[in-house]
């Protein structure tokens, strides 16, 4: 859950020109972290095993972190690149093969070897680390740890990393295209009345002299900044789901004071996976459950490990983000951040820069679940009641390679946007199919904006290239342009990228196809016209 007005950044523009020149200077650093470096491109992350202890009192945390990798290319002499950010120590580093030197430059270890690698060999780099990681501010949006106490005085221990990168705790090739495929085992070291908890399924409790250890294992690939400690004074509650791949487990983890707040509120959850199976497919981590986990902080989508902190109440902190009444009548956080399971989980943006297919998608799929349990027209209302908040700051994709994000009008504008492209398509089956078949043919797979826009194009059978420019590339929102008189009705666009192209239906349906020249039509009747409102364009009427 990122805050919804991000600070961003302008972009490739439509026809790989750029409407705007970028005012933000990057670093040698930025690319270093942003981009598949020489450093980067050579080998492939297959699996973490962690081990964690954080000490409350000292804020600070130890562990270690094996990754296993694979060699992609056959390369001579190359130098590996770890993630590490300051003020985090990397104690000891070994590797199954000869490391010649060692160098840390910044946010950065380099490790240098001499020796030919050959594509399909595995190897592993096994790290030790150590010191007091960067305190979150104001977490989940400024990202880091979080060191806290409950209601009772018990310390309560997590983290939100997904902006500033899982680096901030853990040596890790933290890049959002290299997830590891096989999944994360996790064990936690906590004081004997606590409880820790991570994504996957605990696998493993046992006690270590006066302490416990939890191990929980995630056999999926997981982005890095999902995988996420929370340590508590947790009680734990089971239930199932019959969804389209069988039972589903559901895994609740609440401080224990909360219990009987959580099982009313949490009931939430199935119509939820319900509508989304229906629109999106089978929940797309059957093997490793699904989880709810209350969190010191609002809420954020790690991967089975959903963290929740709305305080058991409907709305966002009890607001509706619309303003139309309707966001009041669910769960903001269950139900957006659970959404995040099939896009930014299950599909994940390669760079930063593509966010917008997390948000967009995610903002999207509220209308959704309104629609499936309380009809399309209450629907259409909350989406429309969130374009106030839309800022048309900046375009909403970001500047590549440098892990910066897009504007944060990728959530309200980028939600419109789908329900635009929703609306031209004019076939609500095929659009489902369109969403059904984005998570079962980019299974747990990092993709780009590009093929996120050629799949709606090529499912569709229409050329949508320029709704997307529109919407993703500029700040400027459509304007339809409009006078009628009697049964004839002149309109043109304004407020465009070149050549946009989309019909446009009245609500009687009669459809006009509007460019920058003027056009005039005969109306099926001289009544007032209406325009349908499912669209995210601006409407004006002219002399």
């Amino acid at each position: 859950m990122k805050k919804l007005l991000l600070l961003s950044i302008l972009v490739m523009g439509f026809s790989k020109a750029q409407f705007f020149e970028s005012p933000e200077k990057f670093t040698k650093t930025d690319s270093l972290k942003g981009s598949n470096t020489k450093f980067r491109d050579f080998w492939d992350v297959k699996k973490y095993d962690i081990v964690l202890e954080a000490d409350f009192e000292k804020k600070s945390i130890k562990g270690s972190n094996k990754i296993t990798l694979e060699i992609e290319k056959d390369v001579k002499n190359p130098t590996f690149q770890i993630d590490l950010q300051n003020p985090m120590k990397a104690d000891k580093i070994k590797a199954n093969f000869p490391i010649t030197t060692q160098k840390v430059d910044g946010d950065f270890i380099f490790l240098s070897t001499n020796k030919n690698f050959k594509k399909g060999e595995k190897f592993t780099i096994d790290i030790d680390f150590s010191g007091n990681p960067l305190i979150a501010k104001h977490a989940p949006w400024d990202g880091g740890w979080i060191f806290t106490k409950d209601a009772n005085g018990n310390p309560w221990m997590t983290m939100a990393d997904e902006g500033i990168g899982a680096s901030i705790w853990l040596p890790t090739k933290d890049i959002w295209s290299d997830e590891p495929d096989n999944g994360v085992t996790f064990k936690i070291i906590t004081p004997k009345d606590l409880v820790a908890v991570a994504g996957g399924r605990l696998i493993k409790q046992e006690n270590i002299g006066s302490k416990k250890a939890w191990t929980w294992e995630v056999k999926n690939p997981i982005n890095d900044y999902s995988i996420i400690p929370s340590i508590g004074k947790y009680v734990n509650f089971k239930d199932s789901f019959d969804g389209e791949k069988g039972k589903l487990d559901l895994d609740y983890w609440v401080l224990d004071y909360n219990l009987d707040k959580a099982k009313k509120q949490f009931e939430q959850v199935k119509p939820m996976i319900k509508s989304f199976e229906n629109w999106f497919g089978p929940y797309p981590f059957y093997e490793d459950s699904y989880k709810l986990v209350e969190s010191p902080h609002l809420g954020m989508e790690h991967q089975s490990n959903v963290a929740y902190g709305n305080k058991f109440q409907n709305g966002y902190l009890g607001r509706d983000l619309s303003e139309t009444g309707i966001g009041l009548k669910w769960d903001y956080i269950i139900i957006h951040e659970s959404g995040h399971e099939w896009f930014a989980n299950n599909i994940t943006a390669k760079d930063q820069a593509d966010m917008w297919i997390h948000e967009a998608f995610t903002d999207y799929s509220e209308t959704l679940y309104i629609e499936s349990l309380w009809g399309k027209a209450d629907a259409d209302t909350y989406l429309q009641g969130l374009r106030d908040k839309i800022q048309n700051d900046k375009p909403i994709i970001g500047q590549y390679g440098v892990r910066n994000e897009g504007s944060g009008d990728m959530y309200f504008k980028g939600a419109n946007m789908i329900h635009t492209i929703r609306t031209v398509i004019n076939n609500d089956e095929k659009f489902r199919q369109i969403l059904r078949g984005l998570n079962k043919d980019f299974y747990h797979q990092t993709v780009t904006t590009q093929q996120i826009e050629k799949y709606f194009s090529d499912k569709s059978g229409i050329d949508l290239s320029s709704i997307f420019n529109q919407y993703l590339r500029t700040v400027k929102i459509p304007t339809l342009e409009y006078k009628q008189n009697g049964n004839q009705l002149t309109y043109k666009w304004s407020n465009v990228i070149p050549n946009l192209k989309f019909p446009i239906r009245l609500a009687d349906g009669q459809e006009l196809k509007p460019t920058e020249q003027p056009q005039t039509i005969t109306l099926k009747s001289d009544k007032l016209i209406q325009f349908n409102k499912n669209y995210y364009i601006e409407v004006k009427q002219v002399n």
